[in-house]
């Protein structure tokens, strides 16, 4: 359960985090966009690579490196 709620947090997060890029773009910023689009998004795909850990010890080693993101 509280993966699921993580997944849809971090989800709703890169939606936010696009949408923004997007206006760096438009204002000539594409340097600082893509870097925001790259570590913004990529924190959903290491919550989601954690929810399918074969250990808690394992769970909890990749989540960190979420928090880290």
């Amino acid at each position: 359960m509280k993966n699921r709620i993580l997944e849809e947090k971090s989800f709703a997060a890169a939606i936010a985090i696009v949408k923004f890029s997007k206006v760096l773009f438009g204002r000539n910023e594409y340097d600082l966009g893509r870097q925001l689009l790259r570590s913004g998004t990529g924190v959903g795909a290491n919550i989601r690579e954690a929810s399918r850990a074969e250990s808690d010890l394992d769970f909890v080693h990749k989540l960190s490196i979420s928090q880290k993101e």
